[in-house]
């Protein structure tokens, strides 16, 4: 029965590889295009000037949403200890850190860090 089983997992096992070789090899692409090996950078055509004036406004608004977007990562185990805490104790620290979200979007607003412009 063991000598069964031993044999059926290595069946499964050596199928298991020759569908990952066979995948490798059917997924090649063997066509070489301009556009597809130059390097994306932003959009610019690569090959152009270096010196050509970027709008810092792109890189603001990635840094804000990777900031809410790791404290929306933050949110999800607060839900989680509503179950588990003192109701007072999760209620103050769900406060604070939604007034601390609340003043970050505040400060970006005054600051006029959401508003698109050059």
């Amino acid at each position: 029965m063991i000598i069964l089983l031993m044999l059926i997992m290595i069946l499964i096992t050596l199928i298991a590889n020759i569908l990952m070789f066979i995948s490798i090899i059917l997924s090649k692409k063997s066509f070489m295009d301009r556009e597809k090996c130059s390097p994306f950078e932003c959009g610019f055509d690569p090959k152009s000037s270096a010196r050509i004036p970027f709008s810092l406004h792109f890189f603001l608004i990635t840094i804000i949403f990777l900031i809410f977007d790791v404290e929306i990562a933050l949110i999800f185990p607060i839900i989680y200890l509503f179950k588990t805490v003192n109701f007072f104790i999760w209620m103050k620290t769900s406060f604070f850190f939604m007034l601390l979200l609340l003043l970050g979007i505040y400060h970006e607003w005054n600051q006029n860090m959401l508003t698109w412009t050059n």
